[in-house]
């Protein structure tokens, strides 16, 4: 080999070093302007479909879009500024539920005696629940031929959580919670009879609220046009009222309304177990003896019995915003980790293990997102959805959250069906929308906007949001 060849080698070996050094460089080039260039058209759109819109222009808003694969945001706009984030607290509630409650729920536990049992509940939300037909732990109660007593000194909290709105105790989203829910703990209230004819009767469910209220029946009376309600007289021929509860007790008044009452559903006052055990008394024959005296922890080996799988509980809480869903699965967290069913208890533990990592320190009061003293950043959420991802992947999530057309999105989203997963959240003047976004190049984004004291109607503030995000599904 001559030494001329060996120098048009290097040289032609140099030339094409330079040339595959200026090819990577120029990618590297391209992909960063493409780079900017899709964050600045995410700026663009954001300004023009959100913070510019007549709705937003006067509210608070936060911003965070995240890409996973590299670990960087596209976007932030006050995505480390606190916001209350309504029924998106339900997000960190649900991880949690997700990673502690295990494929199935513990829907009891019991100690076993020669001649008696004694239970312990868990705050099983589905117990006896309209939703759920099979009932492990009924079925075993009602099969159980021996003395049973219940232990619930694991109970450690209150019916309302910390801020709830103390007027909306009659609503059926603001159930009282309790260490052994029942039927939702919601009396549900319909009108049977002929209304145009005065024939009719208010029907309670369960029934034991009927035999509390034994004199609220309605009636015709010899004077045409009044009917009579527990000493109460209208003057109208039709049903214009609507049912209310005391405040601190189980009993019940009408109260005039604008609109023919047909059906009702009221949280009852649980008062801890009492409530609980008297319905399952009157309505279904199973005598439940509270007050335990015995130390359990004599009593031997414990038994769990488990009522429904995990994520048959968090899909309609996802879905549909279920206050009392998320508001007793965190407490089963608490119960299943702690030994006890407190909040704020598990609420500290967990910020200080799985949630650690937080970019800011939320103030996280509720499992429901019911209070407004809660205080989550967009950049919190995307932090939690984006451990969800990592820890149980997307095939779980898809089934857990809603898509468009779904759930509290079924009039949102609907171009995007099976490409956007998310959680909402409302207050009065709160509009907030967490989720996954699969854009149409096949990218997989996280986002979390949140919009506080806005004066426009939520529906505005929704359409504003779809705009945006369906912009970004299109040009990422």
């Amino acid at each position: 080999m001559t030494y001329e060849w060996k120098e048009n080698l290097v040289i032609k070996h140099g030339v094409a070093g330079r040339i595959l050094q200026f090819i990577i460089l120029h990618s590297a080039f391209v992909i960063f302007l493409t780079s900017c260039s899709v964050e600045k058209q995410i700026a663009q759109s954001a300004k023009a479909d959100v913070l510019d819109t007549k709705a937003l222009q006067t509210a608070h808003v936060g911003i965070s879009i995240f890409d996973p694969s590299t670990n960087k945001y596209l976007y932030n706009y006050q995505g480390d500024k606190y916001f209350v984030p309504a029924s998106n607290t339900k997000l960190p509630t649900c991880y949690a539920a997700m990673k502690y409650l295990g494929d199935s729920l513990v829907g009891l536990r019991y100690w076993g005696g020669e001649n008696e049992i004694i239970i312990q509940p868990t705050g099983d939300p589905t117990f006896l629940h309209g939703d759920f037909i099979n009932q492990p732990v009924f079925d075993f109660l009602k099969n159980n031929k021996k003395d049973v007593y219940i232990n619930a000194e694991n109970w450690d909290d209150e019916p309302f959580g910390s801020g709830w709105t103390w007027s909306d105790y009659n609503e059926n989203y603001m159930a009282e919670r309790g260490p052994l829910p029942i039927l939702g703990n919601i009396v549900k209230v319909k009108l049977i009879g002929t209304p145009s004819l005065g024939n009719f009767k208010l029907n309670f469910y369960p029934s034991y609220f009927e035999k509390r209220n034994n004199n609220f029946f309605i009636r015709l009376l010899n004077s045409p046009g009044m009917y009579h309600v527990d000493k109460v007289y209208w003057k109208d021929t039709l049903p214009l009222f609507s049912v209310k509860r005391d405040k601190l007790q189980n009993q019940f008044q009408l109260v005039d309304s604008k609109s023919l009452f047909s059906k009702q559903e009221i949280p009852f006052v649980t008062d801890t177990l009492n409530t609980a055990l008297e319905i399952l008394k009157s309505d279904y024959g199973l005598n439940i003896l509270p007050k335990v005296k015995k130390v359990v922890s004599q009593m031997g080996k414990i038994y769990s019995i488990h009522s429904q799988p995990t994520d048959s509980l968090l899909k309609p809480m996802m879905h549909h915003s279920d206050n009392f869903f998320a508001e007793q699965s965190l407490l089963m967290v608490s119960n299943e980790l702690l030994g006890v069913m407190n909040d704020e208890k598990i609420i500290d533990t967990l910020l200080k293990t799985d949630f650690k990592d937080l970019p800011q320190k939320p103030r996280w009061v509720d499992g429901s997102g019911l209070s407004r003293y809660n205080l989550f950043t967009p950049q919190d959420f995307v932090t939690i959805l984006n451990k969800i991802k990592n820890e149980f992947g997307m095939e779980r999530i898809k089934v857990i959250l809603a898509t468009g057309g779904e759930g509290t999105i079924s009039s949102y989203y609907k171009a995007d069906s099976g490409y956007i997963y998310g959680k909402t959240g409302t207050l009065s003047g709160v509009v907030a929308f967490s989720g996954f976004l699969y854009t149409k190049k096949g990218k997989l984004l996280i986002f979390s906007t949140l919009v506080n004291n806005h004066t426009a109607s939520a529906t505005e503030v929704r359409r504003a949001v779809e705009k945006f995000l369906e912009g970004v599904r299109n040009k990422y």
